[in-house]
């Protein structure tokens, strides 16, 4: 990456939205489901990346069979961000690996999980100046809860000062990222980070934000809607 202090690092963002309603329970997947004011869960995620960075190229990965639904709520809302929309693939990694052939040249890019809606301004900004300068950038909150691993008919308590719950948006300087998804891909890759380490790069934790939850359960949208009506997020 060929920038100095002084200039901002073209920043590509990659959205994933391959999810379904099935942990939801319900008919429409998640992504399309109203966080509030009429916007959909996806609609308030792109915003929050089109208002942060607004010179961004943003690529929105979804289902094929899901692109339809996707375009007519545009049309219908009038004025989404600008954005590139890009068919996933049967993996998460195979939807990333197509968002990164529909990216154009950048220094920096940025994945997120599409339900995630209520990623701070801040959040995304600290991702991006950490991977500036160390290559990479992996947001991770300190657990609250004490946590037992189960071993055999017992169990024993696990030190949870040595634990991260990870979040995204993971970011990574764009040649690192495009190397790494030249792999195969492998059951152990559970989200970029893990990709990018199987390829021989060690990665770099930041500090995320409580409130950048995902949005697997009815409960983690009501939570997501009484954040948003409370201004905390």
């Amino acid at each position: 990456m060929t920038t100095t202090p002084h200039t901002t690092p073209r920043t590509g963002v990659i959205i994933v939205a391959g999810g379904s309603g099935q942990r939801m329970g319900s008919p429409v997947p998640k992504q399309f489901l109203l966080l509030h004011d009429g916007c959909t869960v996806l609609e308030a995620t792109l915003r929050r990346f089109a208002d942060t960075l607004p010179d961004s190229e943003i690529v929105v990965v979804l289902p094929a069979s899901e692109t339809e639904r996707w375009q007519t709520i545009c049309r219908e809302r009038g004025s989404m961000p600008p954005h590139r929309l890009c068919t996933g693939g049967a993996t998460r990694f195979e939807s990333v690996r197509n968002g990164l052939a529909a990216l154009g040249p950048c220094d920096l890019i940025a994945v997120h999980d599409g339900v995630r809606p209520l990623v701070s301004g801040a959040l995304i900004r600290t991702c991006i100046a950490t991977a500036a300068a160390c290559g990479t950038a992996i947001p991770a909150v300190r657990p609250v809860d004490s946590f037992r691993a189960v071993e055999g008919s017992g169990s024993r308590i696990v030190d949870r000062d040595t634990l991260r719950a990870v979040q995204t948006p993971q970011t990574f300087r764009a040649d690192l990222l495009r190397a790494a998804y030249g792999q195969s891909c492998s059951a152990s890759f559970t989200d970029d980070a893990s990709v990018v380490e199987a390829a021989g790069t060690p990665v770099t934790l930041c500090e995320g934000d409580k409130y950048n939850i995902k949005l697997t359960t009815p409960e983690d949208l009501v939570l997501a809607r009484l954040l948003c009506e409370a201004g905390l997020a």
